[in-house]
C-alpha cells in the first residue's frame, strides 16, 4: 500500500492541523477534514466534510489532536462549532485495518478502537516530537505569564513542578530571564540537572517549603500534585500555570476556591502553528510509513 492509495481523515485541533493536512496531502494522500479552523481559501486537495463522521468515512488513518481528551471524553477542538466525542458509530466508517495516531486516548476510545479493531497510536510523551514542538510551547508559557502578571519574570521566584523534556526547557528559559527558578522533582537526575541549569532544586515532599515565598507556579506533571493543602500556602498574588495533560498538576477548582488565578495553558504549540505542525508531522508521517511498510 503506497501514500496514493491512503485515505487520511484529520479530526478536531487547531490551526497546527491546518498545516498537517497541507503535508499530507504533499505526501500524496487524500486527505478529510473537520473541527478544526478551516482558511477562507480553504485547503487544495483537502475535503471539508460536514462532520466527524463524514471525515472519517473510508479514512484507512484518522489524526486527533496532541492536547488529548477532556473529561467528558471530547477532542481538543477550541473552535469547533461543538464538542467532538468520539463513538463507535463515528468510528465504524473506517476502512479496516484503521489506524487513529493521536496525542493519548482514554479508556472510552480504546474501548470503541478494541470493540472495532482499529490500532491506536499514542505519542504525546515521545520525547523527539516534544522537544520538536517544545520551544513553541515555551513561549506560549511566557506569553501567559507576561499576560496575568504585574511583576516581571526577571527576579521573580518560580516553582517548577516536574523536569521533564518540557520543564528541562522551562528551567534553562526561564534562568537565562534571570527567574529565581524552584524545581521540584521526584527523580534525583532530574533535580541535579536542574541544579546543573542554574535552579534551585528541591523534593515533591520539600515542596511546602518553598510554596510560600512563589510568585508563579508551573506544573508539568500529568498527576495531581498541587492541592488544596498545598495552594493555601501560596501567597495571593501567586500565579498557577498548568501545561500537564490531564489530568494536570494543580487543583484548578481548588485554586479558584481560594481566589487564587490558575491557567491550564493546554496547546501552547498552537502559538506557532506551521512550525509546530511541520514538526509534529515529520513524527506522524513516520508512524504512517511504519503502517504502511505492515501493509505490503
Amino acid at each position: 500500500m503506497s501514500w496514493h492509495d491512503t485515505v487520511i481523515a484529520i479530526v478536531a485541533g487547531d490551526a497546527r492541523e491546518q498545516e498537517i493536512a497541507r503535508c499530507a496531502v504533499q505526501a500524496g494522500a487524500a486527505v478529510r477534514a473537520y473541527g478544526f479552523p478551516w482558511p477562507e481559501e480553504g485547503i487544495e486537495g483537502v475535503y471539508h466534510a460536514r462532520d466527524a463522521a463524514d471525515a472519517l468515512t473510508g479514512a484507512d488513518i484518522a489524526l486527533f489532536p496532541i492536547p488529548g481528551i477532556s473529561a467528558e471524553g471530547a477532542l481538543f477542538a477550541p473552535k469547533a462549532p461543538g464538542k467532538i466525542v468520539p463513538t463507535r458509530d463515528m468510528l465504524a466508517g473506517m476502512r479496516t485495518p484503521g489506524h487513529i495516531i493521536l496525542g493519548w486516548a482514554d479508556a472510552n476510545l480504546k474501548a470503541h478502537c478494541e470493540a472495532l479493531g482499529i490500532t491506536l497510536h499514542e505519542y504525546e510523551w515521545d520525547v523527539d516530537l516534544m522537544l520538536l514542538r517544545g520551544p513553541a510551547i515555551v513561549e506560549g508559557v511566557l506569553k501567559v505569564i507576561i499576560e496575568n502578571t504585574q511583576i516581571t519574570i526577571h527576579k521573580s521566584n518560580i516553582c517548577l513542578v516536574g523536569q521533564g523534556t518540557i520543564g528541562s526547557l522551562l528551567t534553562s528559559t526561564l534562568v537565562a530571564l534571570g527567574a529565581k527558578v524552584h524545581v521540584a522533582a521526584r527523580n534525583p537526575v532530574q533535580r541535579a540537572a536542574a541544579y546543573a541549569a542554574g535552579a534551585e532544586s528541591f523534593t515533591l515532599e520539600q515542596l511546602s517549603q518553598i510554596l510560600p515565598e512563589m510568585d508563579i507556579v508551573i506544573g508539568t506533571v500529568p498527576k495531581p500534585l498541587i492541592g488544596a493543602e498545598q495552594l493555601a500556602l501560596l501567597p495571593k498574588h501567586a500565579l498557577l500555570v498548568d501545561v500537564a495533560a490531564p489530568p494536570g498538576t494543580i487543583d484548578r477548582e481548588a485554586a479558584a476556591a481560594r481566589g487564587l488565578k490558575a491557567i491550564w495553558a493546554r496547546g501552547m504549540g498552537a502559538r506557532a502553528p506551521i512550525t509546530v505542525g511541520r514538526s509534529q508531522w515529520s513524527g506522524i508521517r513516520r508512524r504512517i510509513e511504519g503502517i504502511l511498510e505492515q501493509r505490503q
